[in-house]
C-alpha cells in the first residue's frame, strides 16, 4: 500500500497525458480565444507546425551556423551501408557516433553506436529516416528555455538546467544488475535496461568506474535534472538572444546543448547545440528541482500564455495558423510514425 500511494504521489513520473489533463481546460480556452484548432503554428514561422512534434531536425540545423552544431548527415534506410559509410569517413565523423531520427523526440531510438557492426545492426533495422552525428564530448549537457515576444529585441531565460543521463557508478562489490536495482530511477526501468546491457548485466563495475545507460539526457529516460536558475544573467540571455535572432524568426522553444562549463557558455565559447525544440518543447525546468505539482501548472501555463501571444502577433503580422485539415492530417501521419519507432526501438537492441 505504501508502494502504490508513493507512485500515486509522485506526480514527477505520471504519464505525460495524465500530468497534464487537469489544465487541458486552459489550452481549449486559447483555441476558442483565438478561433484557431492550431493557433500555435505562427509562434516559430521556420519551424514545421510551429516545432509542436514532427518538425524534422535537419530543418533546425538548416536555420543554424554549420559551427554551432555537430558534423551531421543523413540516411534514408533503403541507402546502401556501404555508401552510408563512404558519407561517413567524407564527414570525418569517428567512432563513438550518434544515430537518432530525423523525426522524433523523448530519446526514441536514439543511439551511441561503437562500433561498425553497431552502426549496421541500427541501419539494418531502423525503417525511418535517421540522422547521423558526430558524438560531442564536452562534459556538460545543459537546456535553455528561450522565449521572445517578436515586438522585443531582447528575451528571456525562462529555464535553465544541468542534464544528466542515467548513470550508475562501481564500487568494486556490485554487478550492474544490483547497481540498477539501487539507482533510484534505474530500478523502474530494469527491464529496459537489462535489453540494452545484457551483456555486462552481471559485471562487477570497479570502484569510482561510471557506467552510462542512456546517453539520451530525457526525463523519461531517466536522467537526473539540476536546476540553474541561479546563473540567468544579461550574458546568457545576449547569447541566446543573437542565435535566435540568426536563425531568424523563432520565439519560443527550448536548446539542448553540450559545453565545457557554464561560465564559457556565457562568453559565447565553446558550446555546440545538439538541437533546439520549438512550441511543443516542455518547459522542463520544473522536474527534479523542487517544484510541487501546483508550482509545475504554474510554470506551464505561464509557458503557454506567452506561446499565445507570441502566435496571436504573428498571426496579426499575416502568418495564418494551419488550417484545420492541414494540421489534422500531419498530426495522424505524425503518431503513426512514432508508433513505429517506439515499436522499433523496444526491439532493436
Amino acid at each position: 500500500m505504501k508502494a502504490i500511494i508513493k507512485r500515486i504521489t509522485n506526480w514527477e513520473a505520471w504519464p505525460f497525458k495524465l500530468l497534464y489533463f487537469p489544465i487541458t481546460p486552459v489550452w481549449g480556452w486559447y483555441m476558442l480565444r483565438s478561433g484557431w484548432i492550431w493557433f500555435f503554428t505562427p509562434s516559430n514561422p521556420k519551424l514545421t507546425f510551429g516545432g509542436m512534434e514532427g518538425e524534422p531536425k535537419k530543418e533546425m540545423y538548416d536555420l543554424l551556423p554549420p559551427e554551432l552544431y555537430p558534423a551531421t548527415f543523413n540516411v534514408v534506410p533503403p541507402e546502401d551501408f556501404e555508401c552510408v559509410k563512404q558519407r561517413l569517413q567524407q564527414s570525418r565523423i569517428p567512432y563513438p557516433l550518434i544515430v537518432k531520427p530525423e523525426v522524433g523526440g523523448q530519446g526514441i531510438l536514439f543511439r551511441k553506436i561503437d562500433t561498425e557492426e553497431e552502426f549496421l545492426n541500427y541501419h539494418t533495422k531502423v525503417p525511418v529516416e535517421y540522422i547521423v552525428q558526430q558524438m560531442v564530448h564536452y562534459p556538460m549537457e545543459v537546456s535553455v528555455f528561450y522565449i521572445r515576444h517578436p515586438k522585443e529585441e531582447k528575451g528571456k531565460v525562462t529555464g535553465f538546467l544541468h542534464k544528466i543521463p542515467l548513470q550508475v557508478t562501481g564500487d568494486g562489490k556490485h554487478t550492474l544488475e544490483e547497481l540498477v536495482h539501487h539507482h533510484p530511477k534505474g530500478k523502474k526501468r530494469v527491464g529496459e535496461l537489462h535489453s540494452k546491457h545484457k551483456e555486462n548485466w552481471q559485471t562487477i563495475l570497479p570502484n569510482g568506474e561510471r557506467y552510462m545507460l542512456s546517453y539520451a539526457a530525457n526525463h523519461n529516460r531517466g536522467a537526473h535534472f539540476i536546476d540553474l536558475k541561479e546563473h540567468i544573467d544579461e550574458n546568457l540571455v545576449a547569447i541566446f538572444d543573437k542565435i535566435s535572432h540568426n536563425i531568424n524568426d523563432f520565439f519560443y522553444g527550448r536548446y539542448d546543448i553540450m559545453c565545457s562549463n557554464i561560465e564559457e557558455l556565457k562568453q559565447g565559447k565553446n558550446f555546440c547545440i545538439l538541437e533546439y525544440n520549438g512550441c511543443g518543447a516542455e518547459p522542463n525546468h520544473f522536474y527534479d528541482t523542487g517544484y510541487t505539482l501546483f508550482g509545475a501548472y504554474r510554470e506551464i501555463l505561464k509557458h503557454w500564455k506567452a506561446l499565445y501571444h507570441i502566435s496571436k502577433h504573428n498571426r496579426r503580422q499575416g502568418i495564418m495558423p494551419w488550417s484545420y485539415k492541414k494540421g489534422q492530417q500531419f498530426f495522424k501521419e505524425t503518431n503513426k510514425h512514432y508508433e513505429l519507432m517506439q515499436q522499433v526501438d523496444e526491439a532493436i537492441d
